[in-house]
């Protein structure tokens, strides 16, 4: 069953007077419960693209079904309700404010959505915990690791229950052994709680943990290649 499926995407950007094509109609349909890495070469349109998929920009032309919802023909209220209930973002840079903890960190996207503190709480913890986290939930990201910050944002990501996970680069800014910890986090959550996932990564060896890596070249699809991960 497709999750989200793109045709004929097409994206342009302004600079004065002149247009800068980044997107030449992309076809992608990415499967429930799939695992997807996106990867080419700097410029070829890989996060403008997952801002596309993650409704955090709009497609020039064509259209984008996501859960047989029509994303291109909504609004700005919309889409941030989009954003909110369906999707959890993970970012190289973690995102997390310092002046929080991790627990803290991971409620902020349920305040938005109005879930009262004492709900709030039992989920972040559960979220936390998905991530072997609960037990640094009182320490701010100044007194974590790399690898236990972008833990915590993955727990925060998780804490809503997205049907999909984005992830831009996510160990990008990890070293190998932490990196290796992110996937297999990951990877659990694909495989027992059946959560889409479509990360962008440079890569290769990152992309191997996922089941299709699909392969952008100047703003169009190169090629797709099935890993041969056990679905």
């Amino acid at each position: 069953m497709a999750l989200i499926e793109l045709r004929d995407i097409t994206r342009q950007f302004k600079n004065g007077q002149v247009r800068i094509d980044v997107l030449h109609g992309i076809n992608l349909i990415v499967e429930k419960g799939e695992f997807v890495s996106i990867m080419g070469p700097s410029g070829s349109g890989k996060s403008t693209l997952l801002n596309i998929i993650g409704c955090l920009d709009k497609p020039s032309t064509g259209s984008y079904s996501l859960s047989n919802k029509q994303i291109e023909k909504m609004n700005d209220s919309k889409l941030a309700d989009i954003r909110n209930y369906f999707i959890g973002f993970v970012f190289q840079g973690f995102h997390l404010l310092d002046d929080l903890d991790a627990q803290a960190n991971v409620e902020l996207p349920l305040i938005y959505r109005g879930i009262g503190g004492k709900e709030r709480h039992r989920m972040s913890i559960e979220a936390l915990e998905a991530v072997s986290l609960s037990h640094r939930k009182n320490h701010r990201p100044s007194q974590l690791s790399g690898g236990e910050q972008q833990r915590v944002a993955i727990a925060r990501a998780l804490a809503g229950s997205p049907k999909v996970i984005l992830a831009d680069e996510p160990t990008g800014a990890l070293d190998s052994n932490n990196g290796q910890k992110i996937m297999e986090i990951f990877k659990n959550l694909n495989e027992d709680r059946g959560i889409t996932i479509v990360q962008v990564t440079h890569e290769e060896r990152i992309a191997q943990h996922s089941s299709r890596v699909i392969h952008l070249l100047d703003g169009e699809v190169a090629n797709e290649v099935k890993t041969g991960r056990d679905l």
